[in-house]
């Protein structure tokens, strides 16, 4: 417990209170109730008085408007249309819509000879950043709910465990304001990494997922920035990108089960997700609520980074072999469609290492729900793709698609080479067990084996025991202690001297 002298009486106060008291009313907090720069320390966002007291605008009214689950998305689009309108997002021009149109066409009649896989009849788009978010902000919700569900629930029981009894009472019907917080903080923190990716991408498929679904669309203020400072005309620069677009959506297209494989490994990640609350509850009780940097650093130290378990790091690995297939099938076809344009090579080489390695965008993305959404292995996948083509043709190749049970694993990134030679080896064990499933089916297995006692094809296995006497039965159990024989007569009387029974 600490001391407040600022308050009437210097009535002792916990540092839970305190610090509630900072955050939602107390010290600086103004006649607004709520301290902006407190608030956004604490979820760690730049902390520009402008910027931030529209954005908590909305957070006050949030928390005093009944919600409909733990974080408000409508609040988390906003922040991000905010943050991509950051240093201005201009309409597309209609001669911008016009030049991302041609240069899609133009990357639909190059694909054609380089894949099985048919055009698509999906018109190209030109968006802004602002646009970008809209079209993709259902998919950012399907990736992140899970998280922020998580983190609001550990919050909020972390906070209604330490907070004093007295305290609850008093706060009443605010209990909610306080159960949504952790969402409201997410949400807040969702909108500036989205926002912030806006800026960053060039296309609907930039990051390897169907964020706008079968949607072909290209941002032309962010192609314009992708070749500043490089000495290619923005036209192949265009073309170039635009072929990688297409190339994407033909492989979503026509393998539908493809981005529900991608949205799958990511559920299966998110199912597993665990924070654990008795670390949040020692942060609480070790506050200082004296220094409000304490506030900041105590949250920005992955109090609420999610402990991954066993299943999530395979569902990690899943996920990243097939970006990086997904990534390098792109990369492998937009190589052999782009030939003839000049500065390919140094713009594969460019996007290669910019997807590897990832944006300062994406990193804040993956601090936020644990997720890194890059192809580490994308040069082996299309080592991989490459080998395919040569041994099987184009069309072998992209057959591989056909089915998840076909794809490659981590395994064949590390020896691309011996996928085909391992693929034959699984293959002829398949059809061994089809084969036995087919005489199965056929009642193969219901015809009787010849017996070798029947008749004449063969004769019993005795044993003579001391007394030289036959101690077996005949395969057709017959009894040899008594002497009596089969329907077949063929067996023989011990006390005959082995001599036919008449």
């Amino acid at each position: 417990m600490s001391s407040n002298p600022s308050d009437p009486g210097d009535t002792p106060q916990d540092p839970l209170s305190e610090m509630l008291a900072r955050l939602f009313g107390g010290a600086g907090a103004g006649a607004g109730g709520m301290d902006p720069q407190e608030l956004a320390k604490a979820a760690g966002l730049p902390s520009d008085p402008n910027a931030m007291a529209m954005i908590f605008q909305q957070v006050q009214a949030m928390f005093s408007a009944p919600s409909e689950g733990p974080v408000n998305w409508q609040l988390a689009k906003d922040n991000a249309r905010r943050v991509a309108a950051t240093d201005s997002d201009p309409s597309v021009l209609p001669a911008q819509s016009k030049e991302v149109d041609e240069a899609l066409h133009v990357a639909q009649l190059w694909l054609d000879p380089v894949t099985d896989f048919a055009s698509i009849s999906a018109l190209g788009q030109a968006w802004s950043r602002a646009e970008w978010v809209e079209a993709t902000m259902d998919s950012w919700k399907r990736l992140t709910e899970p998280v922020a569900v998580s983190i609001s629930q550990a919050l909020s029981n972390a906070i209604s465990t330490q907070m004093p009894e007295e305290m609850k009472s008093m706060m009443g019907g605010a209990s909610s304001m306080l159960a949504n917080m952790g969402g409201a903080m997410f949400a807040i923190q969702l909108g500036q990494a989205v926002g912030a990716l806006s800026k960053e991408v060039v296309s609907s498929t930039d990051i390897g997922l169907p964020l706008a679904g079968g949607t072909m669309a290209l941002l032309p203020a962010n192609v314009a920035k992708f070749g500043e400072g490089l000495d290619i005309p923005e036209t192949e620069i265009r073309l170039y990108l635009a072929v990688r677009e297409a190339a994407h959506a033909r492989l979503f297209t026509h393998a539908p089960w493809l981005a529900g494989h991608l949205f799958g490994a990511v559920d299966s990640y998110a199912r597993g997700i665990h924070i654990d609350i008795s670390k949040i509850e020692e942060v609480a009780r070790d506050l200082d609520p004296s220094n409000p940097e304490s506030i900041q650093e105590a949250l920005s130290g992955g109090v609420f980074q999610p402990e991954r378990t066993a299943a999530q790091d395979a569902a990690l690995e899943r996920l990243e072999t097939a970006l990086a297939l997904v990534e390098g099938w792109v990369d492998e076809v937009t190589a052999a469609a782009t030939v003839n344009l000049p500065s390919a090579a140094a713009l594969r080489e460019m996007i290669r290492r910019r997807r590897a390695s990832g944006g300062p965008a994406e990193h804040t993305f993956s601090s936020l729900v644990g997720l890194e959404l890059r192809p580490r292995r994308l040069r082996d996948a299309a080592t991989l793709w490459s080998q395919l083509r040569e041994e099987r043709g184009i069309e072998g190749r992209d057959s591989v698609w056909e089915h998840p049970d076909l794809m490659p694993t981590a395994k064949d990134l590390d020896d691309p080479k011996g996928f085909s030679k391992r693929r034959e080896l699984l293959d002829a064990s398949d059809s061994d067990v089809d084969a036995a499933l087919e005489r199965l089916l056929n009642g193969g297995f219901d015809t009787p084996e010849p017996d070798a006692a029947d008749g004449e094809k063969g004769t019993a296995d005795t044993t003579t025991d001391g007394n030289g006497t036959d101690g077996s039965d005949t395969a057709n159990g017959t009894d040899s202690e008594n002497g009596d024989g089969n329907e077949n007569g063929d067996d023989t009387d011990p006390g005959a001297g082995g001599q036919p029974r008449p």
